[in-house]
């Protein structure tokens, strides 16, 4: 009994989450083979080579290269990072007045063959630029924003590195959230109060400390330059009016091709504790938030929907009607509503108040960062890279988070917040 019992505990291992690193790619290769060489020698350079309007000529003229010999997980991953780079200069190289309608064939067929292989889409993701995009300057040093790099890069300079690398600490520091699902899956599957209370207390922590990474954004990314720089090369061709008709992917298929830009939503971690406590959204954000899940890696995503199969956290903690368990569950529902409060604050500061800058300066003479705003993609203002309308969005997703608190001290924690 008890042997079969162990087989039936949740457990992270299957979902190629680690418990060091959960959703972050361990050790990623910084080299590929020798035969893709022409990738990376691109790869590395798309920022220079998109300020000097060079990258679009050198793609074309790049070898087509099969994919076979790309062998094990890692070498995907870097495979798939470096053409997705290359991808997203080649497509906003001339910002968003002369973006093209089609991918040349010797970048989108092995760009959807490794696509294919992995289960991701062939346009740059969260699971590319943040979890499978770092590496230690000092091997054995610490996991923080003083030792860590980006492998590559997009224009926008010490920008583009403090956006990639402090979404991934906000990644490490959810580890022991991750950590605890389990625990708390396997509590209420054999009604053990303590252990579940003391299970949500660790992810409230977890929760808390990722709110605090998150507030990095305001250190190290310049919001003039996440606006007028950076953004267009984070954005997709879906629901975009830059790119209405999407790109054609030539070699691979005929038709154009939609695809989100990058998104926070192809973050595993929020989806994860919404399915585990019960957070329901609203027909429209829903619709969104699960159509990004397309855009994470299928083991992360078979998670997700696994939680969401498990019984009901929320009724259990009703059920046992215990004080501690009440407090934890509560707890941990009012740090995910301040993470996500907070999230609009840093939305707000990088894409709200710059856009209604540049709507001013556009009637004005401009200085040097003034006009990096001002020339900003004026069709994605007030837009998320991911094509959502992002602050209706953001709030309408807060908001569903409140309905997750216990009924009896709803209106309380509601009038708090």
């Amino acid at each position: 009994m008890a042997a079969a019992e162990s087989e039936s505990l949740f457990s992270l291992d299957s979902y190629h989450v680690s418990e060091e690193l959960g959703f972050i790619l361990s050790d990623p290769l910084e080299e590929l083979p020798s035969y893709y060489q022409p990738w990376m020698d691109i790869a590395l350079r798309v920022p220079e080579l998109v300020h000097s309007h060079e990258l679009r000529f050198h793609i074309n003229k790049m070898p087509l290269l099969s994919s076979q010999f790309l062998q094990k997980h890692r070498e995907l991953r870097l495979a798939h990072l470096a053409l997705s780079m290359m991808t997203m200069g080649y497509a906003w190289q001339e910002g968003e007045n002369n973006t093209v309608q089609m991918l040349p064939h010797n970048l989108a067929v092995p760009y959807w063959e490794v696509s294919q292989r992995l289960g991701l889409p062939p346009i740059l993701t969260h699971a590319d630029a943040v979890l499978a995009n770092w590496k230690k300057k000092d091997p054995n040093g610490p996991f923080d924003m003083e030792n860590l790099e980006l492998l590559l890069s997009l224009p926008g300079g010490d920008s583009v590195r403090g956006f990639f690398i402090v979404t991934l600490l906000v990644e490490l520091a959810a580890v022991p959230a991750l950590r605890s699902i389990p625990v708390v899956i396997d509590g209420v599957r054999c009604g053990d109060t303590e252990a579940v209370a003391r299970a949500l207390e660790d992810i409230s922590q977890s929760i808390h400390d990722m709110t605090d990474a998150l507030k990095l954004m305001h250190v190290y990314v310049n919001p003039s330059v996440f606006y007028g720089i950076m953004r267009i090369y984070l954005s997709g061709w879906k629901d975009n009016p830059c790119m209405p008709k999407g790109l054609i992917y030539e070699g691979v298929q005929t038709e154009p091709m939609e695809y989100s830009g990058g998104s926070a939503a192809q973050s595993c971690l929020l989806h994860c504790f919404d399915e585990l406590l019960g957070v329901k959204h609203e027909t429209k954000s829903g619709a969104f938030l699960t159509r990004m899940r397309n855009y994470m890696l299928p083991a992360h995503k078979k998670l997700i929907q696994d939680i969401s199969l498990q019984p009901s956290l929320k009724s259990f903690v009703q059920q046992q009607a215990d004080q501690q368990l009440n407090q934890a569950f509560q707890h941990c529902v009012t740090k995910l509503l301040d993470l996500r409060s907070y999230h609009i604050n840093v939305v707000s500061r990088f894409i709200t108040v710059p856009a209604a800058r540049a709507q001013q300066l556009r009637h004005q003479s401009q200085g040097s960062e003034e006009e990096m705003v001002s020339r900003a993609p004026t069709a994605l203002e007030e837009r998320g890279t991911g094509g959502s309308g992002i602050m209706t969005f953001l709030k309408t997703v807060r908001d569903q988070t409140k309905d997750a608190f216990l009924p009896e001290t709803s209106k309380e924690t509601k009038h708090q917040s």
